[in-house]
C-alpha cells in the first residue's frame, strides 16, 4: 500500500542540511539512493537535487509503522520523511558527503511510489551503452554527474542573461517557422496545412532576423536560441543545438570582441571560479593553418608544423622533390621523445594520416646516441640531413614525421595528426584553458564540385574595407577574389571552436556585388534573401555580432567528451531519440490533411 503526499511539505532539501540543524525537526522528500540494514537498524541515503542525507530507522526509537515501511524500501523508491537531525556517532562520519557529519532519526516515513528493477545503477561510473542511457534518460539524469551538467548549463543561461542585459542588450525571440534559406547545410522542412505544397523551414541560425533587428533600431539584441541543421552528426553536432546569439549596431570588430571576451570572463569567473586573462591572444587564419594545420588550433601544447619545402626541392627523395617542385608543401612535426615509439606504432601513425587523405608519412628517428634511423635517409646527403634536423629543431630521442602533398591536404593531415599525437603521448595538460581568436579569414573559397566561388562563412560577411573598392575588378578575376579577407572572427578554446561571428554587410550595393561574386543572380537573391536585401535599403546601420555554441561551451566547462552529455534529451549519431523513438511514422490522415504522399522504403511498406 502506497501513501499519499497529502499536506506534507518539505522544510529543506537534503543537501541543504548542516550541523546548524542539529536538534531540528525536519521534513524531507526524495529518492532512496541506497538502503542498508545493519542488524535491524535501517540506513537510507535520501537524495534530491541538492544532495544526499542519511536517514536512520531504529526499531528501538522509530515508530513501528515507520520501521515496517522501511523494511520494504528499495533503491529509487520515492519517500517522504519527518525526523530529527542528530550528529552522527563518532567514527561513523562520511567525509564524501556534504552532510556526512549528521543524520536524520526518522519519526514518520511515507512511501509515495515504488521503482521497477533499474536498467542501470543511479551512479556516475556505470558500464552501459549510451543508447540505453538515452532510452532511460529520466534515470540517467538522476546520476550526480548528469544532474550537475544540467545545473551548470542552467547557470550559464542565467549568467549570460545577467551579463548581456547588464550591457544594454535586449532579449528578442525570432521565428522557429521561417523561409528556407540554405546556409551550407540541409534545412529541416515543415509542411504547411493551409498552403499545400509550401513549406516552412526550421532556422539554421537567426542570422537574417538579427540583421533585420539592427535595421529596426534595436541596436543591441541577444537570444539563447535553438538552431536546426540536417547534417551528418558526430560527438559535437546535433540536429538541434543551442546558440548564445547577439548582434550590435554601430560597431567594429573590436567592439564585438570586447563584449565576447567580457562574457567569457564573466561566465568562467562566476560559475567555475576561474580568472580568464584578457585580452585573449589573436592569430590570423593564415598563421593558424600554417602552424597548426587547422583554423581551430589547440595551443595547450607545441607540435607546431615546420615547413621544409625549400629543402625538399633539392633532395633525391622523389616524393618530397616532386611535391615541392610542383607547388605542393612538405611539412613536418617534431615529436619530442617520440624515438621510443616502435615501428608498429609509427605504422599506426601512418595509417591514421592516411584516413585524412595522406598518401603516406615519412619519418626519421633521432636515436639517443645521435644516430639517424629511417628508410628515406639514403636519399639525403649528409649536409641535407644536418639542415633538415636543424630546421626541425631535432634532438636526441625525437621522432620527425613528414607529409608531402597539396597545401590543403598537407595542412589537414598534419592538423589531425598533431592532435592525435598529443593525445597518444599525453602532451595535453589537465585543467588548462587556452583561448585564442582566429581573425583575418578569407572572404571566399573555391568549391570544386560546384566550380564556383562560395562564401567561407556566409554571404552576409563584410569584406575588409580595403577590399571593397576591388569588388568590381574581382568579378572576372578569381585569384583576386580569393585574396580578399573578411571581417570575421572565431573564438577557439582548447582546440574547439566555441564562437564565431563577423561584421556584416550593411550596404545593399556591396551585398549585391558579393552575391554576383558567388554566382547568385538578382532573381535568386530576391527569392532566397529578399526580405533582408530589401531591409538593407531602409537605413541599415553598420552592424556585427557573434554566436557562441552553448552546447560545446558547456561541454568544455564540465569536462564532457560529447555535447550529448550536457543536453537533456539529445539525439544519437543517427539522429534518433531512443526515449521517444522519434522520428517516427505519422497517421495517413495527417499526411492527407497536409496534401503529402509518402513513398516508404520497400522493407517498411
Amino acid at each position: 500500500m502506497l501513501d499519499n503526499l497529502g499536506d506534507f511539505k518539505r522544510d529543506y532539501f537534503c543537501g541543504e542540511l548542516t550541523e546548524n540543524n542539529i536538534g531540528d525537526e525536519v521534513r524531507l522528500l526524495g529518492w532512496a539512493d541506497s538502503v542498508r540494514d545493519h542488524g535491524g537498524v535501517i540506513f537510507i541515503n535520501l537524495r534530491d537535487k541538492e544532495g544526499i542525507v542519511q536517514i536512520v530507522i531504529d526499531p528501538s526509537k522509530s515508530p513501528a509503522d515507520a520501521y515496517e515501511k522501511a523494511k520494504r524500501v528499495r533503491s529509487e523508491y520515492v519517500l517522504a520523511v519527518k525526523g530529527r537531525v542528530n550528529r552522527r556517532p563518532a567514527g561513523t562520519e562520511n567525509p564524501k558527503l556534504k552532510t556526512g557529519n549528521i543524520e536524520v532519526a526518522v519519526e514518520e516515513l511515507k512511501i509515495l511510489n515504488t521503482c521497477d528493477i533499474l536498467p542501470f545503477p543511479i551512479e556516475d561510473e556505470i558500464n552501459v551503452s549510451e543508447e540505453v542511457r538515452l532510452k532511460y534518460r529520466y534515470l540517467d539524469i538522476r546520476r550526480p554527474k548528469m544532474l550537475q551538467n544540467l545545473i551548470l548549463r542552467h547557470e550559464v543561461y542565467q549568467a549570460t542573461r545577467e551579463y548581456l542585459a547588464g550591457h544594454g542588450f535586449l532579449e528578442v525571440e525570432t521565428p522557429m517557422l521561417t523561409k528556407s534559406t540554405p546556409e551550407g547545410a540541409r534545412d529541416f522542412l515543415v509542411p504547411s496545412r493551409l498552403e499545400h505544397g509550401k513549406f516552412y523551414a526550421l532556422p539554421q541560425s537567426p542570422q537574417l532576423f538579427k540583421q533585420i533587428l539592427m535595421v529596426a533600431g534595436i541596436e543591441r539584441y541577444f537570444q539563447i536560441v535553438k538552431c536546426f541543421r540536417d547534417e551528418d552528426l558526430r560527438k559535437d553536432r546535433q540536429p538541434e543545438f543551442t546558440q548564445i546569439d547577439f548582434e550590435m549596431s554601430f560597431v567594429d570588430e573590436e567592439d564585438v570582441i570586447a563584449i565576447s571576451e567580457g562574457l567569457v570572463h564573466y561566465l568562467f569567473k562566476k560559475i567555475l571560479g576561474i580568472e580568464i586573462q584578457l585580452p585573449i591572444k589573436r592569430i590570423t587564419y593564415k598563421e593558424a593553418i600554417e602552424k597548426y594545420g587547422t583554423d581551430k588550433p589547440d595551443l595547450r601544447y607545441g607540435l607546431e608544423l615546420v615547413d621544409v619545402t625549400e629543402l625538399a626541392k633539392e633532395v633525391e627523395f622523389k616524393v618530397f622533390r616532386s611535391v615541392a617542385q610542383s607547388g605542393g608543401l612538405v611539412k613536418g612535426i617534431n615529436i619530442k621523445g617520440g624515438a621510443k615509439l616502435s615501428r608498429k606504432e609509427i605504422d599506426e601513425l601512418t595509417e591514421y594520416a592516411q584516413k585524412f587523405g595522406a598518401k603516406g608519412m615519412a619519418w626519421i628517428k633521432i636515436n639517443e646516441d645521435g644516430s639517424l634511423q629511417s628508410p628515406i635517409l639514403k636519399f639525403f646527403t649528409d649536409e641535407q640531413k644536418e639542415k633538415l634536423i636543424q630546421l626541425m629543431e631535432g634532438d636526441k630521442g625525437d621522432l620527425l614525421v613528414f607529409i608531402a602533398d597539396t597545401p590543403e591536404t598537407t595542412h589537414r593531415v598534419l592538423g589531425f595528426l598533431r592532435k592525435h599525437i598529443a593525445e597518444k603521448m599525453n602532451l595535453i595538460p589537465e585543467g588548462k584553458w587556452e583561448f585564442v581568436w582566429v581573425v583575418d579569414f578569407p572572404l571566399l573559397e573555391w568549391d570544386e564540385e560546384e566550380n564556383r566561388l562560395v562564401a567561407l562563412h556566409h554571404p552576409f560577411t563584410s569584406p575588409k574595407e580595403e577590399d571593397i573598392e576591388k569588388l568590381d575588378e574581382a568579378i572576372n578575376n578569381k585569384e583576386l577574389a580569393l585574396s580578399f579577407k573578411s571581417r570575421a572572427y572565431d573564438l577557439v578554446l582548447n582546440g574547439e571552436e566555441i564562437a564565431g561571428g563577423s561584421i556584416r554587410i550593411h550596404r545593399p550595393d556591396i551585398q549585391k556585388k558579393i552575391f554576383e561574386l558567388i554566382g547568385i543572380s538578382d532573381e535568386e537573391a530576391e527569392e532566397r534573401f529578399g526580405f533582408l536585401v530589401n531591409a538593407l535599403k531602409y537605413g541599415a546601420p553598420p552592424h556585427g555580432g557573434l554566436a557562441f555554441g552553448l552546447d560545446r561551451l558547456v561541454a568544455l566547462m564540465t569536462g564532457s567528451d560529447s555535447i550529448r552529455e550536457v543536453i537533456a534529451f539529445p539525439k544519437t549519431q543517427k539522429g534518433i531519440c531512443p526515449l521517444t523513438q522519434a522520428p517516427d511514422f505519422v497517421r495517413q490522415e495527417q499526411l492527407e490533411e497536409l496534401g503529402i504522399e509518402v513513398e516508404l522504403p520497400q522493407e517498411e511498406a
